[in-house]
């Protein structure tokens, strides 16, 4: 199983021992997790260590470990550079993509990015729904008229308030929005890794001091899923990012999305697109993956999923 591990207890050391996370605080042992079942460890809490053994490890299985800020948003990871038998021939596939093919992948991208948002609020009742269709309809290669923004202006007002303002230094919403992009970043960087490519080489986003441009491309049809339940969680008034809320969002890797007819978890959802782009780099023909936008019922489930091995 893929299990997030939030470190959120202040000055724990975090170590392997015997195929086990070890975590330790003022030397005595209060948690442990099978490295196997890992598909990242996040930390958020202040004077944590970790041996150079574990990371190790952690990479030789696939795993991650995300570094973050007081804002909850990841500012640093560790990766695997190894793992994938075709690795070298799909660096040398993506890096030497063309930029018509690049653009019609992102384009590919930002429309399931928005459908996702239109039928998350057209399952909610809001009328803004449509019109968000319609603008995923319209979004060119590239997105060159960015249609991406234009469906932001329309899509948090009507999911989250009209006072709502996404801002990443902020508390409430804000910051269980940060937390559960973090996780899925997370996760779909290990995919992206699993497949053969590197993260670094972006569709779209191409900042020269962003390790995970292309993390941050996959993640955006994805990104729905996180908002779904944190307008569930704001609108019965839980705003505080504590436990309960982690283990929510974190959860949301092993819900239920429709590929192709058939159920298939998020986190297996991630792997699906990023093999389906390593494939295309090779085949240079553009032919994502991508699992079907939500029913009002799917999207409710999604919201509202906490299976009994969500993190603790």
């Amino acid at each position: 199983m893929d299990r997030i591990v939030d470190v959120a207890t202040d000055k724990v050391h975090l170590s392997a021992y015997r195929g086990l996370l070890i975590v330790t605080l003022d030397h005595e042992e209060i948690g442990r997790v099978a490295l196997d079942d890992i598909a990242a460890i996040i930390v958020h809490a202040h004077g944590v260590t970790w041996t150079t053994n574990l990371v190790v490890k952690l990479a030789e299985r696939g795993a991650l470990m995300v570094l973050c800020a007081a804002n909850h948003a990841p500012v640093a990871m560790t990766i695997p550079i190894e793992g994938h038998h075709a690795q070298n021939a799909r660096f040398r596939a993506q890096w030497e993509s063309t930029l018509p093919f690049r653009k019609q992948a992102w384009k590919t991208v930002v429309q399931a990015k928005i459908r996702n948002q239109g039928s998350l609020l057209s399952a909610l009742g809001r009328e803004e729904g449509e019109a968000l269709g319609h603008i995923a309809d319209r979004v060119r290669s590239g997105d060159s008229a960015n249609a991406e923004a234009q469906a932001a202006r329309r899509y948090w007002p009507a999911l989250l308030g009209r006072d709502f303002r996404r801002d990443r230094d902020a508390g409430g919403a804000n910051a269980l929005l940060n937390y559960g992009y973090t996780v899925m970043r997370a996760a779909v960087t290990r995919a992206i890794v699993a497949a053969g490519l590197h993260p670094t080489i972006g569709l779209h986003h191409a900042n020269r001091l962003n390790a995970f441009a292309l993390a941050d491309d996959l993640v955006e049809p994805f990104r729905p899923l996180v908002d779904a339940a944190v307008q569930q969680m704001t609108s019965s008034g839980d705003s505080e990012l504590n436990g309960l809320a982690k283990a929510r969002l974190a959860a949301l890797l092993s819900a239920d999305l429709d590929m192709q007819g058939s159920n298939t978890p998020v986190i297996v959802a991630m792997q699906r697109l990023a093999q389906s782009l390593a494939m295309s780099f090779e085949q240079k023909k553009q032919n994502l993956t991508l699992f079907q936008p939500l029913t009002p019922l799917a999207w409710n489930a999604v919201a509202s999923h906490i299976p009994d091995s969500a993190i603790r």
